[in-house]
């Protein structure tokens, strides 16, 4: 992580689309402008509440027929390896 000391109207670039603004601040709080594209969400934490936590879900398993053919091609695809490499090793 960055550290940074910045004074009231200076800045940061973050790439070439983003710019953060430090534009002063009082007690515990600073002040920052952001300006960025519109399609970049951009999202602050809060210390009173909690993070909310991603939920991420588990791809549906494959079929059976499919697991099978995944195996079939495998196995093809292993025999015509060796087939190959006794061709080019008894030349």
């Amino acid at each position: 992580m960055l550290k940074l000391t910045l004074k009231p109207g200076e800045y940061i670039d973050i790439g070439k689309d983003i710019r953060v603004v430090f534009s002063g601040g009082s007690a515990n709080n600073i002040h920052l402008l952001v300006d960025a594209p519109r399609e970049l969400d951009i999202a602050r934490s809060n210390s009173t509440t909690y993070k909310k936590k991603n939920q991420y879900f588990a791809e549906k398993p494959i079929s059976k027929e499919a697991q099978k053919e995944i195996a079939d091609i495998l196995k093809r695809e292993k025999r015509t390896e060796k087939v190959i490499y006794r061709v080019e090793h008894n030349r």
